[in-house]
């Protein structure tokens, strides 16, 4: 038998575990042309909280009923593709299922080394390649520039954060607890960080570590925390909105500041995007983050939680921030 996880009903703001649904079903048998798969590592991310919602956005929303779907690493457990031999590891979208099998026609082999394996999910996966090239392509960095990074003990975050300091940039990240805001200083190599959690004003705390202002701000947060980072733009600086995990399970939209002015004063170019919009650089993308993590220029963090059962939690898990680092869940 074989486990998968549905989309029960869709979460009224924060998703609880009620939403989804288990359900067991006779393992599969591959087809010519297919490959079996065994679950060995699952992402978890907060975009996936968008695809509960019933409404048009970059990609399809998960329907009532269906398996719920992300960034996983499998193995090749038998083979019917000429392609692929029992024991490679693949990754790519795959549906939250303990065995399925696949064309494999949009998956890619991955070194079958246990200790990088969950690494294809994480820092040489989407989210450092999100990382790289928002940073890289909207940002622009120039050495000495100064980078403001929300989120920043976060899986995109934290490698945001990194990059920065290898381009040659000031980097102060936003986190929301002291134990992270040390670990953004001892571990990721920030020059310093604010814990949003103990801070009244995040404008004034923001303009203590950054007296000359902010060139390039990545936005993971959105909300009040991209308002506090907006008094502190300088003149042509740039704004990365990544993601707005603030706003992701409001059930109302919520108002604030107006930013256009302040975007016309201080000629800032404020810019979204999806990682997609790169796809065609992700190879490129991919050799530059491994040399820098073999380097040792690049630092891997990772919150594993283990077993199938586990996933929905560990998804819930993300939105009060008990992750650092990259929340995978490892299957066994």
């Amino acid at each position: 038998m074989s486990k998968t996880i549905l989309l029960k009903n869709r979460p009224q703001g924060t998703p609880q575990n009620s939403n989804f649904e288990f359900i067991e079903e006779e393992k599969p048998s591959p087809k010519d042309g297919e490959v079996l798969l065994r679950t060995k590592y699952v992402s978890v991310d907060p975009y996936l909280r968008g695809r509960m919602r019933d409404e048009k956005s970059y990609i399809e929303p998960f329907e009532i009923g269906a398996p719920i779907a992300s960034a996983i690493v499998a193995e090749v457990v038998e083979s019917n593709n000429d392609r692929f031999e029992k024991g490679d590891f693949l990754t790519g979208s795959l549906e939250w299922k303990e065995y399925q099998t696949s064309t494999a026609e949009n998956l890619r082999k991955v070194s079958s080394d246990e200790n990088s394996l969950s690494a294809n999910l994480g820092i040489l996966g989407v989210t450092g390649l999100t990382a790289y090239f928002g940073l890289d392509r909207i940002g622009e960095p120039k050495e000495g520039e100064t980078l403001l990074v929300s989120g920043a003990a976060g899986a995109v975050g934290s490698v945001v954060g990194q990059i920065g300091k290898i381009k040659g940039l000031k980097v102060i990240g936003i986190a929301g607890s002291d134990e992270k805001v040390e670990l953004l200083k001892s571990k990721f190599g920030f020059d310093a960080s604010i814990n949003y959690n103990k801070t009244e004003d995040l404008a004034a705390a923001i303009k203590e570590h950054a007296p000359d202002g902010i060139d390039i701000y990545f936005d993971n947060v959105g909300s009040y925390t991209l308002d506090a980072a907006m008094k502190n733009i300088n003149r042509l600086g740039r704004v990365i909105n990544c993601g707005a995990i603030s706003l992701y399970n409001e059930t109302e939209k919520p108002t604030g500041p107006r930013l256009e002015t302040t975007i016309v004063k201080q000629s800032v170019k404020m810019q979204g995007f999806i990682v997609s919009n790169y796809q065609e650089h992700f190879p490129e993308g991919v050799k530059q983050l491994s040399q820098w993590l073999n380097d040792g220029k690049l630092v891997k963090e990772e919150t594993v939680v283990e077993g199938f059962d586990s996933i929905p939690q560990a998804f819930i898990d993300l939105f009060e921030g008990k992750n650092k680092g990259k929340m995978v869940v490892k299957i066994y």
